[in-house]
């Protein structure tokens, strides 16, 4: 096996040592072999019985690693890999570095009363989504495998038990760095700089301010990865800060979910009661987990004005990151090079204005025009109430397009998924799953592993729900 383990290098108080704990009777019910083989695993060794971790692949040293964080803005001095075992690393065949997790392994010191188990369907759910955001161009955590138990876990009922084994670039958190800074130990949040440059952002190594230059880093990557968040309609759910990696990595598919109605209010995580998390505050949470970095980084930086100056700068920055990914994005969703001009952003801002206005689809209102432009004005229509304003409208962005090169209208349809992880769907598949049966999870995987083409047998998984069948609330499933 390619295991080369470097976060077990660092200091003991970086992690704790601990076997994975073994279950009763693991099946396995969906390996990545595609995954498997890009990681340089052998699939014949990656059996139900190793990937439940009741037995262990060959090089991995398995830890259960601590981080602290902000919970919807509160601090918590005490979280980590509650359940969840990191086996080791792999060099893949990219040549980078992938942690391979087991989540739902066992009670570990960071369990804080809980069994360390995961049900079933949060288990599906992540394989689903994560690697259908995957398929989306997101950059993303992925699922390696999932197994059954052959137990029964308790939450608000009792419910089949199931491992994950998630693959990431790492698992090292916003809130990693809090906690060292918390401590006070300024030697481990030098340690815990130094390997994440070393292994993230390497070409930061001879930047005059370390610091600085990783918070600019991760700054960035957070900015560009939310745009991507939001041009899709994609909802996190829980962005603590012990949920945010500074390798620009989305992590953590509990409470998340799919806007079907375009609306920035709009909220389906259970536990965020007061709309924190909303999708169209989402970026503003992204900076709000940036300053929190900054902080924990500051005794690595220093306190003089200058320096406080600095880091405001790169805090501030996020927001410039932010809007040049998001509108160049918007606009290539749009069939456009760029939002050059006022008469642009007016476009794009009357185009939304009338998608909440008719409670219109986010993701078929963009695949509905890239149909437009090659003359089917029948899905548009049908998506807005009032089809008279849409249909004004688009005949202003055709004209705008006729500015625009060929190539840029041509690839509309490589820009706008016909097919995302529909809430209802994605329950479907987890309820079926719960009562024995995997066909349609494994329906929608392999659907979703091309969200841009869809078999003509198969519309009907790019509609949106009927009013009974919308899901209200989305659930963490810890």
């Amino acid at each position: 096996m390619n295991f080369d383990n470097s976060y077990r290098q660092l200091p003991e108080r970086f992690y704790t040592s601990m076997l994975p704990e073994a279950v009763m009777k693991p099946e396995l019910v969906k390996l990545n072999e595609p995954l498997a083989a890009f990681l340089g695993l052998p699939v014949d060794q990656l059996t139900a019985e190793v990937l439940a971790g009741n037995e262990l692949l060959e090089g991995s040293d398995p830890i259960a690693t601590v981080y602290a964080g902000h919970q919807f803005g509160n601090w918590n001095p005490q979280l980590g890999d509650g359940r969840a075992i990191l086996l080791g690393e792999v060099i893949a065949t990219d040549g980078e570095r992938y942690d391979i997790q087991l989540k739902g392994s066992g009670r570990t010191p960071y369990s804080r009363g809980g069994d360390g188990r995961s049900p079933l369907g949060p288990v599906l759910r992540e394989y689903i989504i994560s690697e259908a955001m995957f398929a989306l161009g997101v950059p993303t955590t992925r699922s390696l495998a999932a197994v059954t138990t052959g137990e029964q876990v308790r939450r608000q009922t009792v419910e089949p038990g199931a491992v994950l084994t998630r693959v990431a670039k790492s698992h090292i958190r916003v809130g990693t760095f809090e906690f060292f800074a918390s401590k006070r130990d300024t030697e481990g949040l030098q340690l815990l700089l130094d390997h994440v440059i070393e292994r993230h952002y390497p070409h930061l190594s001879d930047a005059e301010s370390r610091p600085i230059a990783f918070l600019g880093a991760v700054a960035e990557a957070q900015a560009k990865l939310i745009a991507k968040w939001q041009l899709l309609g994609f909802i996190h759910g829980v962005m603590n800060t012990d949920n945010m990696l500074v390798s620009g990595e989305t992590i953590d598919y509990g409470p998340c979910a799919f806007l079907n109605e375009y609306d920035p209010t709009t909220v389906y995580s259970s536990i965020d009661v007061y709309g924190r998390y909303a999708y169209g505050n989402q970026p503003g949470i992204g900076q709000w987990n940036i300053m929190a970095l900054a902080r924990a980084l500051m005794p690595l930086i220093g306190t003089e004005q200058a320096d406080v100056d600095e880091v405001q700068g790169v805090i501030e920055s996020f927001e410039e990151h932010f809007a040049g990914y998001y509108s160049l994005g918007l606009a290539q969703k749009l069939g456009m090079s760029g939002l050059r001009t006022d008469d642009d952003i007016e476009l794009v801002d009357q185009l939304q204005t009338l998608m909440e206005q008719a409670k219109a689809d986010y993701t078929l209102t963009f695949r509905a025009l890239a149909n437009l432009v090659v003359g089917d004005t029948t899905e548009l229509e049908d998506i807005f109430e009032l089809p008279q304003s849409i249909l004004e409208w688009a005949d202003t962005w055709q004209r705008r397009l006729d500015q625009e090169d060929a190539d840029q209208r041509d690839e509309l349809k490589s820009r706008n998924p016909v097919l995302i992880p529909r809430n209802h769907r994605v329950n479907a598949a987890l309820r079926a799953a719960d009562a024995g049966g995997f066909k349609p999870f494994h329906t929608l995987v392999d659907l979703l592993a091309d969200p841009y083409t869809l078999p003509d047998e198969h519309r009907d998984f790019a509609k949106p729900p009927e009013d009974f069948e919308k899901v209200q609330a989305t659930f963490c499933g810890t």
